[in-house]
């Protein structure tokens, strides 16, 4: 499979038909949500009826069985982008649903787990999350303090994480957690993943956050006092949860990406339009060069960043297919880094850039400049910061970075 920049014919028609449900079913209600800080569970019903959380799911759960060579991987960072291009929450919903939800349960669970939770999940009746950050924990697996201890045929699980997505909505289902089980060998803890169903004694789903943006996102902190699960809810091999975890980042990093390059095009498509019906001096402001060279740089911050996102995505779908000269797993963890990187700290410069061209309209929450702009921050920290970033690029280069 080609690892080039070009989509096929039926990766831009997928796109079209993407773009056309947001505009119609998102974008006219997405500055509402916003204000009412309002989860809309039908739309997700209906992006789930459209099999958006399924393209990377085998047709045996209802997925679409589009992994490796029919870009199944593209087609969801193709989603997310046309998504985050109209509202950033709902796009951050898809993306955390699949990658963070999904994929870990698809990756790493049993026959028997996968034929119990990924029906429901692919078909985006239900949510799932993940919780790995803690008070005290994200990068820092060392630091983590929820315990889970096998007591007979149970795990006894105590401790708390935060800034956890898609964790305490009407529909969610579960949320797969790290926690310690044991120590190695070497003295460091022994961490593990575990799923535990939304609903089990002693799991509290805390009020959601008051956040700065993805106001319309559902993303909570969850405590756990002697949350008891059976044995058979460890997910993967006991004492490789934080690998595992770490390996899914590198999917989540190149479709955080994908939705950065949705806030640049927003970006872009809103100054381009403001930049010719603003009128000051007798004509638009577009034609001042203070303001044309601006938007010019969101042009370019756009294709670069979309052109690296779509080089990360078609390395991920080459490196699935397999075969002779497939990429390596160090070629796509060092795209993805590259991808994120550059498109998370291009997307906060474009809604800078975007709310300037706005002037005072763009500091008022009326105008999209201003939504677009809150939500962009988080994108250098979600899934790994910027400074993860360059340290993950520094080691892929070869050198000894810590």
């Amino acid at each position: 499979m080609s690892t080039g920049f070009e989509l096929s014919r039926e990766h831009e028609e997928f796109r079209r038909s993407v773009r056309e449900f947001a505009e119609a079913e998102i974008a006219p209600h997405a500055a509402q949500w916003d204000r009412e800080h309002h989860f809309p569970v039908d739309v997700v019903e209906q992006m789930g009826k459209l099999g958006l959380f399924g393209l990377t799911a085998p047709e045996e759960f209802g997925g679409a069985g589009m992994a490796g060579e029919d870009g199944g991987f593209t087609s969801l960072c193709l989603a997310i982008e046309e998504i985050g291009r109209v509202d950033q929450s709902m796009g951050i919903t898809l993306q955390a649903g699949v990658g963070l939800g999904i994929n870990p349960i698809l990756t790493y669970g049993t026959q028997e787990q996968k034929e119990r939770w990924l029906p429901a999940l692919v078909a985006g009746e239900r949510l799932a999350g993940f919780g790995l950050t803690e008070p005290g924990a994200g990068s820092d697996a060392g630091a983590t303090r929820t315990k889970a201890a096998l007591d007979g045929d149970e795990w006894v699980v105590d401790g708390a994480k935060q800034f956890i997505t898609n964790s305490g909505s009407s529909i969610t289902s579960l949320v797969t957690v790290t926690a310690r089980t044991g120590t190695r060998e070497d003295g460091r803890p022994e961490i593990s993943a575990i799923t535990i169903p939304s609903g089990t004694p002693g799991f509290t789903v805390e009020k959601a956050y008051d956040k700065l943006g993805w106001h319309a996102s559902d993303t909570h902190p969850l405590t756990f006092e002697d949350v008891r699960v059976p044995a058979d809810h460890l997910l993967g091999q006991r004492g490789r949860g934080y690998a595992q975890f770490l390996a899914t980042l590198d999917d989540g990093r190149v479709a955080i990406s994908a939705l950065s390059v949705g806030c640049i095009q927003a970006c872009l498509d809103m100054s381009v339009a403001y930049a010719g019906e603003r009128q000051t001096f007798g004509g638009p402001i577009g034609r001042k060069q203070g303001v044309a060279f601006q938007i010019a740089d969101l042009e370019v911050l756009l294709h670069t960043s979309r052109l690296l996102t779509y080089r990360a995505a078609a390395i991920k779908d080459a490196m699935d297919a397999g075969g002779p000269g497939a990429p390596t797993f160090a070629q796509f963890k060092q795209a993805a880094a590259v991808a994120k990187l550059h498109s998370t700290e291009s997307a906060v410069t474009a809604t800078r850039i975007a709310t300037q061209v706005f002037g005072g309209y763009g500091f008022m929450e009326e105008y999209p400049a201003a939504r677009f702009y809150r939500d962009a921050k988080v994108l250098e920290v979600g899934e790994g910061t910027s400074e993860v970033q360059r340290m993950l690029i520094a080691r892929g280069l070869g050198l000894p970075v810590e």
